[in-house]
């Protein structure tokens, strides 16, 4: 069987972009959390990996290297678990398969090897970015940072996570929502509660 691993960072992103290419035999995983935190850790990647230790699963497919993590360590491990495992890993927009002929294929590593580090070097980049620009509105005194113990109010739930809100007004099942919009079971089980607990927050 094959399965389509795909990952955003936070739930304000889409799947769209990864979506492009899902074929109809292929089981969804999808993961809303960040690309440094280790693959093997992350929700519905552990739901994969039972799966291939089942046998279920025996083909893997990625948008791009970067969606199964941005540390080039764990990127590897991965790569070496699925081989290990006699899994083929495909990345859509590198058009490349990590086995052929049952064997694993040398010139995918290397690719993955370069790729992984352009990931891991972009992430790095961008948090020396976030960190200079945190730097400088501190120095002008218009940096706060969230308040500690801040929680978002209902509306503001609702008005962040509109795409769950307009399938679950279509009546579709919990775990279809989880899905089509790339968020945990538990976020979507938080705004149906909302939508039934007041109505009038359809609307904000």
């Amino acid at each position: 069987m094959k399965a389509r691993y795909n990952r955003i960072s936070t739930a304000n992103q889409n799947l769209e972009r990864q979506l492009a290419k899902q074929n109809p035999d292929e089981v969804l995983f999808n993961d809303v959390v960040s690309g440094s935190v280790a693959f093997a850790d992350r929700k519905s990647a552990k739901d994969l990996i039972a799966q291939i230790e089942s046998g279920a699963i025996s083909f893997v497919v990625v948008s791009s290297v970067d969606r199964l993590g941005r540390n080039l360590h764990d990127i590897i491990n991965t790569l070496e678990y699925f081989n290990s495992k006699g899994v083929t890993l495909r990345v859509d927009n590198l058009g490349l398969e990590s086995m052929t002929l049952g064997k694993v294929n040398p010139t995918f590593n290397l690719i993955i090897s370069v790729m992984a580090n352009v990931a891991q070097m972009e992430r790095e980049t961008l948090l020396e970015r976030q960190r200079e620009g945190i730097a400088v509105a501190k120095a002008k005194g218009i940096y706060t940072g969230r308040v500690k113990g801040s929680v978002e109010t209902d509306a503001k739930v609702l008005a962040k996570y509109k795409d769950v809100v307009k399938f679950l007004k279509m009546n579709k099942p919990l775990r279809d929502v989880k899905s089509r919009c790339g968020v945990s079971l538990g976020t979507v089980q938080k705004v149906s509660a909302l939508l039934k607990k007041d109505k009038d927050l359809v609307n904000c």
